[in-house]
């Protein structure tokens, strides 16, 4: 009984999960091209050749302090929607978002091969993939049920319902 009231909620994580996954994904390649079209290909150059003289410890701190300036940021995103300036508050909380994942692509980027020699830290990064690998099985036969009745198929409701409105459709149209 308690696992059927709790999978909506895995669901939904799983789903945040991914879109955070997503975001990853895809904003790592546009840092790349604004690295590349910004001169910051030296300054990488340059991190990587810095994290490699500093301790896997001393790593953490360079890939961990490029996020904390954008924790203001963010709290000035809540204080707009607090005092319901809903779309300076949106703009702000979704520039902080797309820059801090973008920001922490690059540095993640750099700083992953030190990283992963600290053993918790590895454990960490094998679990985030583990569990990203479950999170996509859990959404997977969601996507797909949701795909089926998008293009009318199988025998669900909204399917039944999506022809019934393109049948409509066409008949609106067949009579002009």
């Amino acid at each position: 009984m308690l696992r059927r009231i709790l999978q909506p909620l895995w669901v939904l994580l799983a789903l945040i999960f991914l879109i955070e996954a997503w975001l990853w994904d895809h904003l790592e390649p546009v840092v790349a091209r604004v690295v590349a079209w910004i001169p910051l290909r030296a300054f990488k150059l340059w991190l990587a050749e810095q994290v490699d003289a500093l301790s896997p410890a001393m790593t953490l701190i360079v890939f961990i302090v490029p996020v904390l300036p954008l924790f203001p940021l963010k709290l000035v995103g809540l204080w707009l929607l607090a005092n319901e300036y809903w779309l300076s508050a949106i703009v702000v909380l979704v520039f902080a978002k797309f820059f801090g994942l973008g920001v922490t692509a690059f540095v993640f980027d750099v700083t992953r091969p030190k990283l992963l020699q600290l053993p918790w830290f590895e454990k960490l990064y094998s679990r985030v993939i583990a569990l990203r690998e479950k999170a996509r099985a859990i959404v997977e036969p969601i996507k797909l049920r949701i795909r089926e009745a998008m293009g009318g198929e199988g025998d669900g409701w909204l399917s039944r319902l999506l022809r019934s409105i393109r049948q409509f459709r066409k008949r609106v149209q067949a009579a002009r």
